[in-house]
């Protein structure tokens, strides 16, 4: 995706940036006319005349009062992130275990690039031995960004973070105080015994939804139809929390330990087949581009 340089001390180490994400394995809508069945595209107009502005005479403006604005170009923006640091300057090791995961945003895979091979393993086993990670920021797309380097297996993850003020204060969620036994601690504690694991296992889960709307859509492609209608659910009325604690671990106790599905994906650090969308029927039409993001 991109590349960038790793700073800590005096050590700089070349690196390039990998997407850590299969959003190819995504199902999107495009939005249709609903008679023509023609795809639509969106425009920027002045909604004071009604005219289609062009992408050429369209610019950013900062609105500083009502209806007030000031006019910032595309080089100044330019400029302003040449006069910040943007390699990736390593401020501080801390504790993996004390970033909680809800600063975490996307992540990305860093490997290292050409002739940073011993500093990139450096700084990889150096933080798997002593358990950290390294806190950095650099400067790109008109953003001072947040991120978290941490090791995973012989590499890097730079995990993209969000500022404290991003971030909503729990202490505005009112969580009202309630009183419970001991038996009822000591049952719960058992069901979560029941259902431990020793780590996460993501390739254990998979997207049902996904891949019965990816049937529905095959099925639609092909003049097929296909069963909706919603299996019933059981409705169960929590009268007694102990009586409630006592069938769910009855009923844990009587199912079989679920089984991994054979058709799981593989872990991340292995080679994995290419997943297919939904077919698609020809139509002899150029496949739509992916839109660009935006700056800022």
């Amino acid at each position: 995706m991109a590349g960038g340089t790793i700073s800590f001390g005096l050590v700089n180490i070349p690196v390039k940036v990998y997407s850590a994400n299969e959003s190819g394995n995504r199902i999107s809508f495009n939005q249709l006319h609903a008679e023509k069945k023609t795809r639509l595209k969106q425009q920027m107009y002045d909604p004071a005349t009604g005219e289609i502005v062009p992408k050429d005479q369209i610019i950013k403006g900062y609105e500083y009062a009502k209806d007030q604005y000031v006019i910032v170009d595309e080089e100044e923006l330019e400029k302003l992130e040449l006069a910040t640091s943007r390699s990736m300057d390593i401020t501080e090791f801390v504790p993996l275990e004390t970033v909680d995961p809800l600063y975490f945003e996307s992540g990305y895979y860093i490997g290292p690039d050409k002739g940073a091979d011993r500093a990139f393993k450096l700084l990889v086993q150096a933080l798997t031995d002593m358990k950290h990670a390294a806190v950095a920021r650099y400067v790109t797309r008109g953003r001072q960004n947040l991120v978290l380097f941490r090791p995973l297996n012989h590499g890097l993850v730079m995990q993209q973070l969000r500022y404290s003020d991003e971030v909503r204060g729990q202490g505005e969620i009112p969580i009202p105080d309630a009183q419970i036994t001991e038996a009822e601690l000591g049952l719960a504690r058992q069901f979560i015994q029941q259902l431990s694991q020793p780590k996460f296992d993501a390739t254990k889960y998979r997207d049902e939804y996904r891949e019965k709307l990816k049937a529905l859509l095959d099925a639609k492609v092909n003049g097929q139809t296909i069963n909706l209608t919603p299996q019933p659910e059981p409705v169960a009325k929590v009268v007694d929390l102990m009586e409630a604690l006592k069938a769910s671990l009855a009923g844990k106790a009587s199912a079989p330990p679920p089984a991994a599905a054979a058709t799981a994906a593989p872990a991340p650090e292995l080679a994995s087949e290419e997943r297919k969308g939904p077919k698609r029927a020809a139509r002899g039409e150029e496949p739509a581009k992916k839109k660009k993001s935006a700056r800022g």
